[in-house]
């Protein structure tokens, strides 16, 4: 039998993700070089009570049931402030600064150094049914669950095929499994308000969100109550101070009462069609937490203020150093996986422990609170990547999760706003397992998003962009969620939905001028590299097919961006229009098919080729000593 290359990558690749190749479970290759690893053990999850009350956290799962492959970041740039700060550096300087060896299990979860080899050495992170294993264990060292609280951060019930088709439901019932008591949202909302409610209607805990209001005109009329009067009454919380949902809540663990606030991402409307969620607004309200933290601090007797928030990292540390009384913030949006807290001081001169737990099922936060005679006297945090190859699967959760993969696609679900793409016919009849496990082609180079620029997840999906639509240059949204697959990996309808699935992502072919591209360009420049982090929107740079470009994130605004030009050189002209295609657009409803089509047909019809001959990598200036970039 003969293979060719990419069976032969292929072949050796899952070898040795299962263990079969000779050494793999010691060592890894690294350009030809042998490096001694450290071999996975149950010993990582080892966890003793360090305190009263344990706070267990996930955030951003982004619907990934199953065990994934995920690659951290390479270029992770701080700006002003930022630099060379938690969670701005990546690669060596990150384990030095976290105190973690290289070739170990932990210098494979936190950064991306060897991430082929480590992968393949190492397996797949995540999974549902692993992670309610991990947490069945730091709940039974606390004690027992009574003495542990499960927190949720948002993103859970959106990022993959079953949730799309599911519009949420199966993470819901998934985190119920799991045992989550309390979540705030993001993602959430790229769901229609009722659906929303049916979700909240369904989840067994609790749905907080201090920073969402009811809008004005939404309570003049009775349209509003009776919507709400269907799903039990979520959604309009407190009339009174337009509140849909619970600001806090009080949890009584271990005897001692824990106060949880929410705080959704407070720029949700920018990132999701606002026809979703008419109803309802969303913002930082700063003084608004102030007032609810103070009202908890006089009235409620707690040993300690938490809050499960989705606004960012970066903004969670701004926040703490802003609002006074909070004692920790278990944060999520960025999807930084950071294995300590960050100490941050308050107006009063208290700390507040500020931590983000990573993305895509792959980590679950463990924080100890030593309580003592009602007082927090300090905590203990740990941050422990969930290893699917040494924890064991849940019978119960996996039985859900395969039972629901057996689910058949009908002329129920919605895949597009635009009626002519809501139902795949070509799926119909099918069971979900059956269309995901739909071999497309062989992955030539290890594919990955996660990143300030870009991706070679995102240089297929530009790449499937302009040969759908035939034009010059592609856009794709610089969004942080998406699998990563091996070189050497079958790519299955699965994986391309990892990457693209959303309730909004028509594609579409538009011509715009040189000087519209500059802009759009500048424009998602200034809300990732802007030094206030109160101004920032999130996600990462938009990224660019057909084009390169040179970038200055140092630079002012409307000075970062330069030298754009063609992939054959030719510079970009102000005045001169040029044809763009895309995805994803909030508030208008493209006309091409959805994007997760567009990209499995690319990879179907250039299976045979599918190497990347060409990155268009962003040239940068000015960040060369920056520590949150290596091997750029």
């Amino acid at each position: 039998m003969s293979l060719n290359r990419r069976e032969f990558l292929h072949i050796m690749s899952m070898a040795a993700a299962a263990g079969m190749l000779p050494g793999t479970s010691y060592a890894n290759s690294d350009h030809g070089k042998k490096l001694q690893s450290t071999p996975l053990s149950m010993e990582l999850y080892k966890a003793p009570m360090k305190g009263k009350v344990r706070l267990l956290h996930l955030t951003d799962t982004h619907a990934q049931l199953k065990p994934i492959y995920f690659r951290e970041p390479n270029v992770n740039l701080g700006i002003g402030p930022a630099f060379g700060e938690f969670p701005h550096v990546v690669g060596h300087k990150a384990l030095k600064k976290m105190g973690i060896k290289e070739n170990t299990p932990l210098a494979h979860a936190f950064t991306n150094l060897n991430f082929q080899d480590a992968a393949e050495q190492y397996g797949k992170v995540g999974g549902f049914a692993h992670i309610k294993t991990l947490l069945d264990s730091l709940r039974e060292q606390a004690g027992g669950q009574e003495n542990t609280l499960t927190m949720d951060g948002g993103d859970l019930w959106h990022g993959s095929a079953t949730a799309l088709w599911t519009r949420g439901q199966d993470m819901v019932e998934a985190s119920n499994l799991i045992g989550v008591d309390v979540m705030t949202g993001h993602w959430e909302f790229t769901y229609k308000e009722a659906e929303v409610l049916a979700n909240i209607q369904k989840f067994k805990g609790e749905f907080l969100a201090q920073n969402m209001r009811i809008k004005e005109d939404s309570l003049f009329g009775g349209e509003y109550r009776d919507m709400t009067d269907m799903y039990g009454g979520a959604g309009l919380y407190d009339e009174d101070n337009a509140f849909p949902f619970k600001p806090y809540t009080v949890k009584v663990v271990n005897g001692e009462r824990i106060a949880i606030v929410g705080q959704a991402f407070p720029r949700t409307a920018n990132a999701n069609p606002q026809s979703n969620f008419p109803d309802w607004s969303f913002g930082l309200r700063e003084q608004s937490l102030q007032e609810i933290v103070n009202n908890i601090r006089d009235k409620e007797k707690v040993a300690a203020i938490v809050m499960i928030s989705h606004n960012g990292m970066d903004v969670d540390i701004k926040m703490a150093n802003r609002v006074s009384g909070i004692d920790a913030i278990f944060g999520g949006h960025t999807h930084d996986g950071v294995p300590q807290t960050i100490p941050v001081k308050n107006p009063e001169g208290g700390v507040c422990h500020v931590t983000n737990a990573g993305s895509n099922g792959k980590f679950v936060g463990c924080m100890d609170l030593d309580i003592q005679n009602g007082k927090l006297r300090g905590v203990n945090y740990q941050l422990l990547p969930v290893f699917a190859n040494v924890l064991q699967a849940d019978k119960d959760v996996e039985s859900f999760i395969n039972t629901m993969r057996q689910t058949v696609y009908d002329k129920e679900i919605v895949e597009s706003r635009n009626p002519e793409y809501a139902v795949n016919k070509d799926r119909l009849g099918k069971t979900y397992e059956s269309i995901l496990n739909e071999e497309l082609a062989i992955a030539e180079d290890t594919l990955y998003r996660r990143g300030n620029f870009m991706g070679t997840w995102d240089q297929i999906i530009v790449n499937s962009l302009r040969e759908e639509h035939d034009t010059q240059i592609a856009l794709s949204a610089g969004v942080r969620w998406g699998t990563s697959v091996l070189a050497g990996e079958m790519i299955t309808m699965e994986r391309v939905m990892d990457e693209t699935s959303m309730t909004y992502g028509e594609t579409y072919k538009s011509e715009l001028t040189g000087t519209n591209i500059k802009d759009i360009l500048e424009g998602v420049c200034e809300n990732i590299f802007q030094k206030d982090p109160y101004l920032q929107s999130g996600g990462d740079m938009v990224r660019v097919g057909g084009m390169d470009y040179t970038c200055e994130p140092n630079a002012s605004f409307g000075q970062r961006i330069s030298n754009l030009r063609l992939d054959d050189g030719t510079l970009l002209t102000a005045g001169k229009t040029y044809t763009v295609a895309g995805w994803g657009q909030v508030e208008e409803v493209g006309g091409g098919r959805p994007v997760w089509d567009v990209v499995a047909d690319h990879l179907r019809d250039n299976k045979s080729d599918l190497k990347l001959k060409k990155i268009n990598t962003p040239l940068l200036k000015g960040v060369s000593d920056n520590p949150g970039i290596e091997s750029y």
